[in-house]
């Protein structure tokens, strides 16, 4: 095994594409603080472009000023008279980032389209979210596409590590050629490393340096750090109370429908609702809303007010409670912390392939009727088909859950996701949390 300092994101390509087409639009890449945006434009700068212009307006705001005109040619010429750089179209890679502090360097992006079309034009921001959201804020629709990047996947954390060969066996992973199992201790072991260290690419790097859980765990704990910290970024401090409630009750609450009395039953549900969406523009928690999926518009039947939520990073996740690197490297991923590690790490994988340029979404069902109660952990479409997923295996209750599901949706196939070998009984596929990025190719061969 061979550890690589380039860290390779599986967005790279999709941004390489984008970088050749020319009928592109502006980008505005959406995602959490730290999950590596800057780093990934950076990337794409030096494989791709001549030039790199990266203008970031917190760290120098007055080039906000540029934006006073909205025409491409003013905003570009003044912008090269401060930093004295040449800016040339198909050449210049230019990344405005941060945009979120000069929403009129937003406005602009659907004029460069128009009037500048051959100049590669990115903008990002920690928390962009809240600019786009804003209601005095007029979104350029049409002219700009929207890009998402996650915390590392799986697969990219194995990447980095330099299992390729790993990687190309899961890919040719087969039910009819499942992997041998030494090759399957192999990839749960490095499972559980992955849960521990999580996507954050920083902590990623740190540990590909020293191997030192320990060193990881004390950047973890900057980095959940710097998420209080912008609280002030976005909430008046009376806020504050109810983000950081949220935000310490929301790594022990994976798997549980959330029901504001249960987060703290002496605050107002309004004030803790406004921190959950908060929270959620920020990045650092995902919804995960019930669906009746009674069809495959699964967003078209979902209940707003009945959801879970999954944490940013299943590492950062880990950090946040008391269990100790020793003790998840021993015990049986399902009996950890009730579960909800498992959950999080097979929701936040099921979100790392998703779509680039759609912005993730993952749902859950729930029955609750007289002597039937019924949940199934995620519901998502793959091939264009419905798909129940259950985590927790082993449950006899879920295993039920499944079957009602199944039996009520007539729908011919479920998935289970646990630490057992690839294999298939009856209509559930059973995968271990390593071929989750494989669970669309795999259905497709059945």
């Amino acid at each position: 095994m061979r550890a690589i300092e380039f860290m390779e994101r599986q967005i790279l390509l999709e941004l390489e594409k984008w970088s050749y087409n020319s009928q592109r639009l502006p980008l505005l890449l959406r995602g959490a603080r730290q999950v590596g945006k800057t780093f990934t434009i950076e990337q794409l700068a030096a494989l791709r472009f001549r030039q790199f212009v990266n203008i970031n307006f917190e760290l120098e705001p007055h080039y906000c000023e540029c934006f006073q005109s909205l025409k491409p040619v003013d905003i570009i010429n003044t912008m090269q008279a401060i930093s004295r750089l040449q800016i040339t179209p198909g050449n210049t890679l230019l990344f405005l980032d941060e945009i979120q502090n000069c929403p009129r360097a937003i406005m602009a992006l659907r004029y460069f389209k128009e009037q500048m079309p051959d100049l590669h034009v990115i903008g990002a921001g920690s928390l962009l979210e809240f600019a786009l959201h804003d209601e005095n804020f007029s979104m350029p629709v049409g002219r700009v596409q929207f890009i998402y990047l996650k915390p590392l996947s799986f697969q990219e954390f194995l990447l980095a590590l330099g299992f390729s060969d790993l990687i190309a066996a899961i890919k040719e992973t087969t039910l009819n050629m499942p992997l041998p199992e030494p090759l399957h201790q192999k990839l749960l072991m490095l499972t559980r490393d992955y849960m521990i260290t999580g996507g954050m690419p920083a902590v990623v790097q740190a540990y590909l340096q020293n191997r030192d859980f320990l060193q990881t765990q004390r950047l973890q704990t900057a980095i959940l750090a710097t998420y209080r910290n912008d609280f002030g970024k976005y909430a008046r401090f009376a806020q504050h109370k109810y983000l950081q409630k949220v935000f310490n009750t929301a790594p022990g609450m994976i798997g549980q429908q959330i029901k504001y009395t249960h987060l703290d039953s002496e605050m107002r549900s309004r004030d803790l609702k406004q921190a959950v969406e908060n929270l959620r523009m920020a990045g650092i928690i995902h919804p995960i809303h019930a669906t009746t999926a009674n069809g495959l518009a699964l967003s078209a039947l979902m209940n707003e007010k009945k959801f879970k939520w999954l944490f940013l990073d299943v590492g950062l996740l880990v950090r946040s409670t008391s269990i100790t690197a020793n003790e998840l490297l021993k015990e049986n991923i399902h009996l950890i912390n009730r579960g909800a590690i498992a959950e999080q790490l097979a929701g936040q994988e099921l979100l790392a392939y998703q779509d680039f340029y759609q912005e993730p979404q993952l749902y859950f069902w729930h029955r609750e009727e007289r002597g039937s109660l019924a949940e199934v952990d995620f519901v998502t479409n793959l091939n264009s088909q419905i798909v129940p997923i259950e985590v927790k295996s082993g449950n006899k209750g879920q295993r039920k859950s499944l079957q009602i599901f199944l039996a009520e949706k007539k729908i011919p196939l479920a998935v289970r996701i646990s630490q057992l070998p690839l294999h298939l009984h009856q209509n559930i596929l059973s995968i271990p949390f390593y071929l989750i990025s494989e669970l669309k190719r795999l259905i497709g061969r059945i």
